[in-house]
Parts: structure tokens; sequence; C-alpha cells
């Protein structure tokens, strides 16, 4: 039996369940009602909410990419005439975006209901819906996603290209690879040790302060590595491309050649036969 009083009187209701299933969101008395129709009616009610769920989510992740895809106006130098030239570059690094902004979007409702969850019982024992979202759907997205991902790799499905194309780049068709596999690996551990710290902290049951503010650290730590992976990516592809094609301007081989009424810029520092033993081929 359990009793509801409310200001106007109260609900007295029986049942034959060890424990009563009670929420705000329950009309009074509504757990009286059969089984069956309450199984339907919930199953209906789910529906209705995975559809405002999956619109809200689609706005907000809209509005994360707009953010995310903002771009600025930069001056290069050109690395054949030595000109400056406007070149609009995105704002955001995108391993960053992707760690933060992308991460918040896709994982709002879980973040959410955790929050809603975790404020709705300061003072009194937690509940367990918030914790086990957030460690399920990281799960999920880390072995299921990423299982299905590269299981879905096939021969009839990759359209880079045909496999001699392909193969003149060193790649196989049906093949794909982690381009930047310095970000991939600092993700893929720091996921581990997140399982790892999770388990260490609820050992005695209890999350002291510190333990929080140390988890929260890690995450800036998180991005704050991945970052310099990708920078460090960033900068061998670089140093490769110009090892590669000879695109660096170096300030002792820079000069002027003076025509008759403007001044052209020397900036390459390759030599007629380098360029034609090297990009003539690739040409």
């Amino acid at each position: 039996m359990q009793v509801k009083k409310f200001e106007r009187g109260q609900i007295v209701e029986y049942t034959n369940l060890v424990e009563f299933c009670d929420s705000f969101v329950f009309l009074p008395g509504i757990t009286t009602l059969s089984r069956p129709f309450l199984a339907v009616m919930y199953f209906f009610w789910l529906l209705w909410m995975f559809l405002g769920m999956n619109i809200i989510a689609d706005i907000f992740m809209g509005a994360i990419e707009v953010i995310t895809s903002r771009k600025r106006v930069s001056h290069i130098q050109d690395p054949y005439t030595g000109d400056l030239k406007k070149v609009n570059v995105n704002v955001w690094n995108p391993t960053v975006a992707n760690l933060t902004l992308m991460a918040l979007g896709s994982s709002a409702p879980e973040i959410l209901l955790n929050v809603i969850e975790t404020v709705t019982t300061l003072g009194s024992k937690p509940g367990e819906l918030g914790p086990s979202t957030i460690v399920g759907s990281a799960a999920f997205n880390f072995l299921v996603i990423s299982g299905i991902s590269i299981y879905a790799v096939s021969d009839e499905n990759d359209d880079r290209g045909t496999v001699e194309e392909l193969a003149a780049k060193g790649e196989i068709k049906g093949v794909k690879k982690v381009a930047d596999t310095g970000v991939f690996a600092v993700t893929t551990i720091w996921s581990i040790v997140a399982y790892c710290w999770l388990f260490i902290v609820l050992l005695d049951q209890v999350v002291e302060p510190w333990e929080a503010y140390l988890t929260l650290g890690f995450f800036f730590i998180l991005i704050i590595m991945a970052y310099t992976a990708d920078c460090l990516r960033r900068r061998t592809m670089k140093d490769r491309e110009t090892e590669k094609y000879g695109h660096e301007i170096h300030a002792e081989d820079a000069g002027t050649h003076k025509g008759k009424d403007k001044e052209f810029p020397l900036c390459s520092v390759k030599s007629a036969l380098n360029f034609y033993e090297q990009l003539l081929p690739l040409e």
C-alpha cells in the first residue's frame, strides 16, 4: 500500500508489486491501471519522447556545426611568387571541435539526464540512471559503432577510385585506415583510462570533491594532448610536402629580379633539374 498526500486530499494505492514505481511525471493513481495498458501507453509515450529528442538534437547539432564551421581571413605567402594571398581558414581546430562542441551535441541527452538526476538527488543517495547512460553511451560509441564502421567497409561501397588509381597512391581498395593515428591513439588511451578511473573512484561507494575536480581536469588534459598530436601531424605533413616539392621559402635564397615596371621575387629553392625529376613525373 502507498499513500500519496495532496493539498486537497490523499490517494491510497494498493498493488501486489514489491516496490511502488513513484515519479513526479506519473499522474495520481496511474499505477493502479492494468500493466498491459500501461505497457502500450509507455511505448507510445517513449516514441513521442524519441521524436522530440531527435528534433531538438538536430537543431542543437546544426547550431554547433555553424559555430565550428566559422572561418576567418588569413594572409599567407605564395610559395611561387612570394606575394601575400588572402585565404579562409577555420577558426576552430577540427580536433578540438570534435572533442568539445561536437561531443557535447551528440551526448547532450545523456549529459542532461545525468545532470537532472544529480541535481534532484542532492543530499541523498544518487540514482543509477544518470551514470548508466553516460557509461553505456560511451561504451556503445567506442565498441559497437567502431566495429560496425570497420565491418561496413568493402570493395563494393569503396568509391574512392579504381583499383589502379588507389594502387598508384599506395592504397588498397576496400581497406581504409585511420589517417590521424596520433589523435586516435590519444582518445583511445584516455577512453580506457576513464573506465579504469571510474572503477577506482567508485570502489568506496563515495565520490570525494577532489576526485570530481581531478576527473574534470582529465578532460582538459585530453584536449591539450589531442591538440598537440594534431599539430605534430600537421607539421610532419608540411615538412614532407616541403621536402618533396620544395615549396618552403628560405630567407637567404630569396631575392628580387627587377623588370621594366615591377619586381619579381625569386623564391624557389629547387633547381631546374630537381623540377624535372620530381614534379613532372607526378603530372
